[in-house]
């Protein structure tokens, strides 16, 4: 959406594209369809961070769908998805137990750049964004707050991340987690 139209950078607020508005009812789509898997698997007490998550996401960009207003927000948020392909190759080479150490020790720095780039970044500037430009009250209010909550859930899961693969030291209790119980949230 962004590479076909770029001059939707110019207007975070009323920016307004047909591919970036079917991106956003996908990825709600995608959002509500993962919730309903965690809960119907019994997942919910092990995966609880990513029902707030997928909650406020779909909470978000709902809004976003009726109001039509921040679609280019939504569009820059979801740059956080490229990272997750590095998020799911570290936490499939966890849970293989391959002995990897050359892949997994490429895989962690990799990682780390794409989490700069296609979380922290975006993530602070929109946030920047919100709190110097963005009107305090209704839907800039509401999308305010949520990405201030997910300012502290990214920085969180960005801690854990340097805690478990470049200060393991650091990591408490450092109890294993069962591969069948949890979603790596910790490891």
């Amino acid at each position: 959406s962004l590479w076909h139209s770029p001059e939707l950078l110019s207007d975070i607020q009323d920016g307004y594209s047909v591919s970036g508005h079917l991106l956003v009812c996908f990825s709600s789509g995608y959002f509500i369809h993962d919730s309903l898997d965690i809960i119907f698997n019994h997942q919910s007490r092990s995966s609880w961070e990513y029902l707030v998550h997928h909650t406020m996401a779909i909470s978000a960009f709902v809004s976003l769908i009726i109001t039509g207003r921040f679609l280019v927000a939504a569009i820059l948020l979801l740059l956080v998805e490229v990272s997750n392909i590095f998020l799911t190759i570290r936490m499939l080479l966890k849970m293989s137990n391959v002995p990897s150490p050359v892949l997994y020790e490429a895989n962690k720095y990799i990682n780390l750049v794409m989490y700069f780039a296609f979380r922290l970044a975006p993530q602070a500037y929109l946030t920047w964004y919100f709190l110097r430009y963005v009107e305090v009250q209704g839907q800039g209010a509401f999308l305010t707050a949520n990405l201030l909550l997910l300012d502290a859930m990214i920085l969180m899961y960005f801690s854990r991340l340097l805690r478990s693969d470049f200060f393991p030291s650091l990591r408490k209790g450092s109890a294993r987690r069962d591969v069948d119980g949890e979603k790596f949230l910790i490891d």
